[in-house]
């Protein structure tokens, strides 16, 4: 089930993202990003629609996920 993000605290969706980020393991690139950029594109993604915040009733969990693999 998609769980929009406008229905949550701001608190708990802040927390969502940077768990996120701080799971998402090594940076690729030529330029090493903080916690907050990463935070702050993340939450762009979800604004604009690209990613979007999936309950697992199966599996009693959260993520975030790429939104045209989960439609």
């Amino acid at each position: 089930m998609i769980i929009p993000w406008q229905e949550l605290p701001t608190e708990t969706l802040q927390n969502l993202i940077e768990s996120f980020v701080l799971q998402e393991g090594t940076d690729y690139g030529e330029q090493e990003r903080t916690l907050d950029e990463k935070v702050a594109d993340v939450t762009q993604q979800l604004h604009r629609g690209d990613v979007v915040i999936v309950w697992s009733e199966l599996h009693e969990s959260v993520s975030l996920r790429v939104a045209r693999e989960v439609r």
